[in-house]
């Protein structure tokens, strides 16, 4: 119950969400999450495209490996999770870690059918008193120039986003170069929901820093909040084309923190309306149609929280959905 209170005290901050930050616009995304969709609207300010079911149902296999990084270590070690590791059976998990607690679940491994690592943060969850104060911290920090070297100096993102990829960064990219080297992988697949969302975009710039050129990486989040200001905004869609950002109906998350306080979105929306019913939404923000998470969610007043969890495409993402 506090949990919940702390959460929408931080979010009634979004009533200012309206205020527009300076974002750059991008050409329309929609190659980078290996899609064909049909275009419906294209006027300078807004364009939007449906994506079918049948095209968000290939989405699952991420929404299962973001959905898995909520269960306990014992159970991603030998990838017994239930059915999202049932529905993801030939994956390798190498390493697991975190507590839920001081610092977010993650786990790491290779996905023979996609030659590719796959790297999971866990997110936001109600019983997740700690990792919700982490999400409370809505200052600006720079990137730590010992993770991000030569990144520039302008870019400003969420403290407690920063604290918490800081806690898990080297050790993932050990085990990812390691995981390179051992299984020949092409690919690094990063996913998360909520917070581990934020984590996933955050190891993104990161593991490009780090690893070689040839390597492509790939982002599929789910609930992502609003990471940090224009300049990182800027960099990231610049870096990062294979990038997709999944926002379910009015979850409030999405529209957090507000774009007032100096956060913007980056490239990749896609907007579940309901079943088999979502729009991809250029630009970052879009806040011109109705089919978009801005002017579906304009603040939190109208959202639901309940739809934080999904169901995305008929899976929920938590952990009482890790069974």
């Amino acid at each position: 119950m506090h949990s919940w209170l702390l959460l929408f005290a931080f979010t009634a901050l979004v009533r200012g969400a309206v205020v527009p930050v300076s974002v750059p616009s991008t050409e329309p995304q929609v190659d980078a999450v290996d899609i064909e969709v049909s275009r419906v609207k294209a006027v300078a300010a807004s364009v939007v495209t449906v994506v079918s079911a049948g095209q968000l149902a290939s989405f699952s296999p991420y929404t299962q490996f973001a959905r898995a990084a909520y269960c306990p270590s014992e159970k991603l070690t030998n990838w017994n999770c239930g059915d999202a590791c049932a529905a993801t059976s030939g994956f390798v998990p190498t390493l697991t870690g975190g507590d839920g607690n001081g610092v977010q679940r993650f786990y790491v491994g290779y996905w023979p059918s996609q030659n590719s690592i796959v790297v999971s943060h866990q997110g936001l969850d109600r019983r997740q008193f700690l990792s919700l104060l982490t999400a409370g911290d809505i200052f600006q920090d720079q990137l730590d120039p010992a993770l991000f070297p030569g990144v520039p100096s302008s870019i400003g993102v969420h403290g407690g986003f920063a604290e918490a990829h800081g806690d898990t960064a080297e050790t993932i990219l050990a085990e990812t170069k390691k995981l390179i080297a051992s299984r020949g992988a092409t690919t690094v697949t990063l996913v998360g929901h909520s917070l581990g969302g934020a984590i996933a975009a955050l190891d993104a710039i990161y593991l490009k820093l780090h690893l070689p050129s040839n390597i492509h990486i790939k982002v599929v989040t789910y609930g992502l909040p609003r990471v940090g200001n224009a300049a990182w905004v800027s960099y990231f869609d610049s870096q990062i084309p294979d990038f997709v950002r999944i926002n379910n109906k009015k979850d409030p998350v999405p529209i957090l923190p507000g774009r007032g306080l100096g956060f913007g979105h980056t490239h990749g929306e896609i907007h579940l309306n309901g079943p088999g019913n979502a729009v991809a939404c250029e630009p970052n923000d879009n806040a011109d149609d109705s089919r978009c998470t801005i002017t579906t969610v304009p603040n939190i007043f109208v959202s639901n929280i309940d739809d934080h969890r999904g169901p995305y495409e008929g899976i929920s993402i938590g952990s009482s959905a890790c069974v």
